[in-house]
């Protein structure tokens, strides 16, 4: 990565967390759909970006988010999480030939359609992971799959939303 792309980088991973924390934070829809955009500041990370630091960085995001939401832990692990399953998403779900180890992850690049499907099934990971965390139990699993569900698809079309309306 050069100088330019690890600036640009830092600001979005800044920005993405000052929104989540500030402002995406209260939004919550008919108190079952929650927005987690921060996820996209490890969904947004270059493919050439190693194991390790993607591990890292998910971890210090979700220490972060933990901080401001007093959930002792559970953010991170759900984005460590994610961020482990994402080189398999992404090597099953991105067909883009001979431009594996380059790909740039933004709706301009990949397209529509194989962006959705990538930010779809890593933020299903990743709330499925959060939210069975939160219930600590499989005594309320209904209301833990709605949950799962209208926050994924909650969060996918805000992330979507925001590439759609921003240039990189």
């Amino acid at each position: 990565m050069t100088f330019r792309e690890i600036v640009s980088a830092s600001l979005l991973f800044l920005l993405y967390l000052t929104l989540q924390i500030l402002l995406v934070r209260n939004l919550v829809l008919f108190d079952y759909a929650f927005c987690f955009i921060y996820i996209a500041c490890v969904l947004l990370l270059p493919n050439e970006t190693s194991l390790t630091w993607l591990l890292l960085i998910a971890f210090v995001t979700g220490i972060i988010v933990d901080t401001f939401y007093n959930t002792l832990g559970m953010h991170a692990a759900a984005t460590v999480l994610m961020a482990y399953c994402r080189p398999l998403v992404v090597r099953s779900q991105i067909d883009v030939p001979g431009l594996e180890s380059r790909i740039e992850f933004s709706l301009k690049e990949l397209g529509a359609g194989a962006f959705f499907r990538y930010v779809l099934l890593l933020a299903l990971i990743h709330h499925a992971a959060l939210f069975f965390i939160e219930a600590n139990s499989l005594a309320l699993l209904i209301p833990t799959l709605i949950r799962v569900g209208a926050s994924t698809l909650f969060t996918t079309v805000s992330i979507v939303l925001i590439q759609f309306f921003t240039r990189n």
